[in-house]
């Protein structure tokens, strides 16, 4: 239980939080990312950030770019695989309801909002999914209208 009153600044409570639990996993195990301790402890991104600094500053954890936190010294042996990014699930799931026919071609798919909410999830999160989902032909985006499913002869080859 964080004590936002205390003279304790509320990033470093969340690094002895944080520094208890990683204390038990081997090294080069997947940390908490920002955007997981912001959901859990209700923090904004920069005390989460700052929280992640103090630990990376004692050597607890180490960052990748683009892959995340691992526990331990960046030598600590291999890094185990992180879950699959939220963006990438957000995309997923869209494919999936696009094949089964529950979002028709030339239909609009949920609005950023609609996607931000029913995921629980920043709106880039969400901006990176429609732009994977673009990339591989799934959507197209009208300017000032929104993102629609593409015809089925751009879809991607399975």
């Amino acid at each position: 239980m964080l004590d936002y009153e205390g003279d304790t600044h509320v990033y470093i409570q969340i690094a002895d939080i944080l520094r208890e639990r990683l204390s038990s996993l081997a090294a080069g195990s997947p940390a908490p990312s920002e955007a997981e301790i912001q959901q859990e402890f209700g923090v904004a991104r920069t005390t989460a950030r700052r929280a992640v600094h103090l630990l990376r500053e004692e050597g607890i954890l180490y960052t990748v770019q683009g892959e995340g936190a691992f526990v331990g010294p960046p030598t600590g042996g291999p890094r185990q695989k992180r879950k699959t990014p939220l963006y990438q699930q957000i995309a997923t799931k869209i494919i999936d309801q696009i094949k089964a026919g529950e979002i028709s071609p030339r239909r609009p798919i949920p609005g950023e909002s609609a996607l931000v909410k029913e995921h629980g999830v920043a709106r880039e999160t969400v901006r990176r999914a429609m732009a994977l989902l673009r990339e591989q032909g799934w959507i197209y985006t009208v300017a000032q209208r929104g993102s629609y499913v593409s015809p089925k002869e751009s879809w991607p080859e399975d």
